[in-house]
């Protein structure tokens, strides 16, 4: 067994408090395209909001393998007397899935609740114009493998 790994309850707490992660999918030409995002951790997968159109929806569309990280860095960890041996106090999630556009609409408003709870929280309650339902779109990562490290 690897060390320093999460447990699950580690690991779903990171992917719920963490504001950020990173979305990895394919382009054409067969590189990784790294792309930053806010997400929501819900019903066991991952939930990303935003345009219907784009560079990553592009990649995902025509690849539908994806992976995604999250990271938290809590401190650096410096030797008192060794100017290269530094660490850093650390977790981490990283999975492996499959990722799909949402088409139900139902899903994506609920998506789109869990968003604005863990982002905007004073907006939560309050409807979306149709014309924003409209131009949102929402990727849904259903993970086949996760993992999470530690460093303390």
């Amino acid at each position: 067994m690897k060390e320093h790994q999460l447990s699950r309850a580690e690991i779903e707490t990171l992917l719920t408090e963490e504001s950020v992660g990173n979305l990895g999918t394919i382009s054409e030409d067969g590189y990784p395209y790294i792309t930053p995002v806010h997400f929501v951790w819900k019903d066991e997968k991952i939930y990303i909001h935003g345009l219907r159109v784009g560079q990553k929806i592009d990649y995902l569309t025509r690849n539908p393998k994806v992976g995604f990280e999250v990271f938290r860095m809590n401190r650096l960890i410096h030797d008192a007397e060794l100017p290269c041996d530094t660490n850093t106090d650390y977790q981490s999630v990283i999975m492996q899935g499959k990722a799909q556009m949402v088409t139900e609409e139902d899903l994506c408003i609920k998506v789109l609740d869990a968003v604005v709870a863990k982002y905007t929280p004073q907006h939560a309650g309050k409807s979306y114009p149709p014309a924003m339902l409209k131009a949102t779109g929402v990727i849904e990562i259903e993970p086949f493998d996760i993992t999470g490290k530690y460093f303390r």
